[in-house]
């Protein structure tokens, strides 16, 4: 036997009141007396009924839902990100639906067509790898929804932004290694479409620039996000006639890949090859040796692109325009022992 959910019209007919009567109670309705509302939430409690606060924002112009869409949820830079997201929004009395793109154009389409649907306040996004074009967020905008970029950001679309400075990131990353004598510096780097990827590269060339260290164009390698491009990015570089003796990567994955293959390789890490990555992931402090890594940061990330979002909507509410803000979030280069020689 199904069960039925109990509506509100089911809790009218049992207290032979109306439905907009209860609805007036259970909304704490000063025309209600106290002692009503008392009898008609002991009643709701008796009949297990669920008061459908979703249908009521709608009536109040908000679902107070935040829709948040990434490329993977299992990656820890994400998964942090979330958590200081849904901090934030149940703090302010909102829910979340999270989606995932798994770093496809087509799925990310299909959940911002999904979000609209639901009628959500907001979308936070982290565009996925394929995303070249800002079209497919013009929805979003024409529906009335606000939209806050985080960390991978379309810089042609105008709207709230969250990110960290990538280039001081990779310069910072770079410069470390060089700090402990490594002097051929390869760069595994991420599609080119993205700025975030473009950025980290500028960083990287600038710090060898600075350092008056060779730039090998073959050290150079994009694309390299998915581990059997890191794998085989790694095998020919450790394979060539002009071996560097170490790898700036665009994320902790990446790094590990290097890491891995580089030892069955049977190279030394760190004393024939160092390694950094970014997120300072918790799998960084698991292997051995343990991965140096730039920390973004990402629960704190994720806080200030919600609090951002109720900052706007709050001044957007008294002074009548919208308001598009980039805030940057600083990141820190944490050492350990598949860079440290010194």
């Amino acid at each position: 036997m199904t069960n039925k959910r109990t509506t509100i019209y089911d809790l009218a007919k049992a207290m032979n009141l109306s439905a907009s009567y209860i609805s007036k109670a259970l909304n704490n309705h000063p025309s209600v007396r106290e002692e009503i509302r008392e009898k008609v939430r002991a009643k709701a409690n008796e009949l297990n009924y669920s008061h459908n606060s979703y249908a009521a924002n709608l009536r109040r112009g908000s679902s107070k839902t935040i829709g948040v869409i990434v490329p993977y949820i299992r990656r820890s830079f994400f998964a942090k990100a979330i958590a200081g997201i849904e901090e934030v929004c149940t703090n302010n009395g909102y829910g979340v639906i999270i989606c995932q793109s798994q770093d496809s154009f087509e799925r990310e389409c299909h959940a911002i067509k999904t979000l609209i649907r639901q009628n959500v306040d907001a979308i936070f996004i982290s565009v996925a790898a394929e995303t070249h074009t800002s079209e497919h967020l013009l929805p979003v905008i024409q529906n009335g929804i606000k939209i806050i970029q985080f960390d991978r950001t379309i810089e042609n679309f105008n709207c709230a932004k969250v990110m960290n400075d990538n280039e001081q990131m990779a310069y910072d990353a770079t410069m470390h290694l060089i700090s402990q004598g490594y002097k051929k510096i390869a760069y595994l780097g991420g599609t080119q479409y993205l700025a975030i990827y473009q950025l980290r590269k500028k960083g990287y060339l600038k710090a060898l620039e600075e350092s008056g260290l060779p730039k090998f164009d073959e050290f150079i390698c994009d694309n390299t996000q998915k581990p059997e491009a890191t794998i085989e990015a790694t095998k020919k570089l450790l394979t060539s006639d002009n071996i560097p003796d170490a790898f700036v990567t665009v994320s902790d994955e990446q790094a590990t890949h290097v890491l891995l293959t580089a030892l069955e390789m049977g190279f030394k890490v760190p004393e024939e090859i160092g390694i950094i990555g970014f997120g300072n992931d918790e799998t960084t402090l698991i292997t051995r040796p343990t991965l140096s890594s730039v920390d973004q940061k990402s629960f704190e990330h994720g806080r200030k692109v919600a609090e951002l979002y109720f900052e706007i909507a709050e001044k957007e509410k008294e002074e009548g325009s919208n308001i598009n803000t980039t805030e940057i979030i600083s990141a820190d280069v944490i050492a350990r022992g598949s860079s440290k020689r010194r």
